[in-house]
């Protein structure tokens, strides 16, 4: 979905007076590294990163050079997998005679509304029910649009398989499991535009559960070892790291290959290769209001770095529930943070660093509840596509 100034006009409204300045502190430190040719890293968390069409407008940074690699769930990979977003249809499942024990809360079974060539192309890989989709269609229920693959029927149970045979290739080639998925991905995904461009599109250590059985399939692939230093690779030669709506960041922020935060100094000490977040700018885009009354309270007295040094529990200390990434990010002196909605922040981000880059976007993501966003979503669902099993073999040849 191409640049509407009119909707972003609207987005911008969205935000504070605090918010916008974050955001084009954010867009200077952006605009700045790649005028000097530096690299730019994302780190995304799963759901909202899917529904706001931030994933999508992400692989459109990758396709253009602005984005040189990201950091992401297991869920986002199952669920680029499956074309990022589809529609499904929500029936009751016990009257179509599923086993209520397999059933999730509320009781309900998906279809996967794809075409009937998707459909043939799974038919030959896997048994399919035709008659249950049959009693699927012809059953009462409610179409709606959502993440990928899933729990949709066959789409989310074929990915689950595929999962298998994509982890047994990579490892026979000492590939990962994004890097192998990437290739049959539509080009549209973070993890197919990746494997076009050949940048790193790495599953954090931490959201390696996710996905279903994809997670698992993931985490197999390469040892923890060996996905902790790829992810280190990349962080180290990233200048400006945007953490999209992503919990569980401490693998970044001190992880065990990261020596500014002191947690990587052992793995130094032994000769491991390890990195530095010194010097970097951090972008953190999240709705939690706890994360700017932390970086408040360490810019305007260095609260948190006396709390480590003296020992005393931050949660207590600040009378905030304290995710471990707010510790790291605080007291880098490089981070930016932004409270607010990733559906509203991204798409000015975007727009902006590429105008003043003078680049031209071909996709730009809006907030979901505006109408701008229902036609993104609307798009995804009609031109984003599920994986080519074929397509992966023949590149993997290649």
């Amino acid at each position: 979905m191409p640049v509407q100034p009119e909707a972003l006009k609207e987005v911008e409204a969205r935000l504070d007076e605090t918010g916008l300045a974050r955001v084009t502190a954010a867009i200077d430190r952006i605009v700045a590294t790649k005028e000097r040719g530096g690299r730019v890293v994302v780190i995304t968390g799963s759901g909202p990163n899917v529904h706001e069409g931030v994933t999508t407008l992400i692989a459109e940074l990758m396709r253009i050079g602005i984005v040189d690699g990201v950091s992401t769930s297991s869920a986002v990979v199952a669920h680029e997998m499956g074309g990022t977003l589809d529609e499904v249809k929500r029936c009751p499942g016990k009257p179509l005679g599923i086993e209520p024990s397999l059933l999730p809360r509320g009781g309900e079974f998906e279809l996967s509304l794809v075409s009937g060539e998707i459909l043939d192309a799974i038919e030959q890989y896997m048994p399919l029910d035709r008659e249950l989709i049959a009693r699927l269609r012809a059953s009462e229920g409610k179409t709606i649009i959502k993440a990928a693959g899933n729990l949709g029927y066959p789409m989310g149970l074929y990915l689950e398989r595929l999962a298998s045979e994509i982890s047994a290739l990579a490892r026979s080639r000492g590939l990962s499991f994004e890097e192998v998925a990437g290739l049959g991905a539509d080009e549209r995904t973070m993890i197919g535009m990746g494997a076009r461009k050949k940048l790193p599109v790495l599953v954090t250590i931490p959201q390696l559960v996710g996905g279903g059985g994809v997670g698992l399939y993931i985490g197999d692939t390469i040892s923890l070892h060996e996905r902790a230093a790829r992810l280190a690779r990349m962080l180290e030669r990233a200048d400006v790291i945007i953490e999209s709506a992503v919990a569980l960041t401490q693998e970044i922020h001190d992880g065990p290959l990261e020596r500014y935060t002191g947690h990587g100094m052992w793995s130094a000490w032994m000769g491991h290769h390890t990195y530095s977040l010194e010097g970097k700018t951090l972008v953190r885009i999240d709705l939690d209001p706890a994360l700017e009354k932390v970086w408040n309270a360490e810019q305007g007295g260095g609260e948190v770095q006396r709390a480590i040094a003296e020992g005393l529990p931050k949660t207590k200390l600040f009378k905030v529930p304290f995710r471990m990434e707010m510790s790291g990010f605080a007291r880098h002196e490089g981070s930016v943070p932004i409270i607010g909605d990733i559906g509203v922040v991204w798409p000015l981000i975007a727009s902006r660093v590429a105008e003043r880059l003078g680049i031209c976007l071909d996709f730009l993501s809006y907030p979901q509840d505006t109408e701008a966003g229902k036609i993104m979503r609307r798009d995804i669902v009609q031109n984003v596509h599920p994986m080519d099993r074929s397509l992966m073999l023949q590149r993997l040849q290649e």
